[in-house]
């Protein structure tokens, strides 16, 4: 059983910017890994295009570099291939809540048993700061010649709409509270979404660690900054559906959206819903294939010798009018 944080991270050259929240989300990934003590050959990491997409070069698991924005059906096609894996998918906002925005909403309604982490700087970095899908109207970053003309996404509200069981907010800069939703996210049963935010300290010149940290509202009494990001753990706030009732499920999501509002003065970080009341994708297959996770596709033998020895049959007969 591999355990050695060290064991978790490889020795690929690693070109991000100084600086760049993206270091501390890899870092949590790898933590929580050696924190659960999940063998390398169990876990599965794969990543989108852009910054973020370079994230499986860097974790010492099977990795899969995949397309702009298609990086949930890749996770979600392994997962269902071989549910025994832990499969981990990152990418950033623009390739997952852009391009990939149908496909995240379809992933949430199969509710797929794995992690979806979004690296959330609100820029496309990778490109040369273009504004993202989540960066707010009327914003201008260092690299856009006219303020942001659209409306932004809000990453936690999608996610509570489109179905995912599990939505929370992490903050790259605090690592150990990120390793422990990642922790929570890996260990729940059901599609689990973690939002990120991510400084980019080289085209989002905005939202910087140092506005998060509210250098620039100083306590006008203590003459300390205001920080805007704080813990929703630390004010009682319960996000666990805990009876199978519609009331409760109602009440759960109605606060993570009221939460998932919160912006500029206060941010939220911490599980905004968690609902393990809901049948995960792999449940609902072995209702209709009653051997499907004792015989999954990646463990059956389908050529012998070049031959293959797959038999359809049933298949062809279930199509037959």
């Amino acid at each position: 059983m591999v355990s050695n944080l060290s064991d978790y991270k490889t020795e690929v050259h690693n070109d991000w910017c100084p600086g760049c929240g993206d270091f501390g989300i890899v870092n949590a990934i790898q933590m929580a890994l050696a924190e659960m003590e999940i063998p390398r050959h169990k876990a599965a990491i794969f990543s989108g295009v852009g910054c973020s997409g370079k994230t499986s070069h860097f974790i010492n698991t099977y990795g899969v570099h995949t397309l702009h924005g298609r990086v949930l059906t890749f996770a979600q096609g392994a997962k269902l291939a071989n549910p025994g894996m832990t499969v981990v998918a990152a990418g950033g906002d623009g390739d997952g809540l852009g391009i990939g925005a149908g496909h995240f909403v379809a992933a949430g309604r199969r509710n797929v048993d794995m992690t979806y982490i979004i690296f959330n700087n609100a820029v496309y970095g990778l490109t040369k700061g273009q504004a993202s899908p989540t960066l707010k109207l009327g914003l201008k970053t260092k690299s856009l010649p006219e303020p942001n003309v659209n409306q932004s996404v809000n990453p936690i509200a999608l996610a509570i709409a489109s179905g995912f069981t599990f939505v929370a907010r992490g903050y790259a800069y605090d690592v150990r509270q990120l390793k422990d939703l990642i922790v929570a996210a890996v260990k729940h049963r059901g599609l689990a979404f973690l939002d990120v935010l991510q400084p980019c300290p080289t085209y989002n010149d905005i939202n910087t660690r140092d506005w998060f940290a509210g250098m620039d509202n100083i306590d006008e009494i203590t003459k300390k900054p205001l920080p805007r990001i704080y813990k929703l753990e630390d004010t009682g706030y319960d996000p666990v559906v805990h009876i199978d009732s519609t009331m409760e499920e109602n009440e759960k999501l109605t606060q993570a959206l009221i939460k998932s509002n919160e912006w500029d003065a206060k941010i939220p970080t911490g599980i905004f819903y968690k609902n393990e009341l809901i049948a995960p994708y792999d449940q609902r297959i072995s209702d209709r294939i009653p051997n499907y996770l004792e015989n999954p596709p990646a463990s059956q033998e389908i050529s012998n010798n070049g031959k293959p020895i797959t038999n359809i049959s049933k298949i062809l007969d279930s199509l037959e009018v």
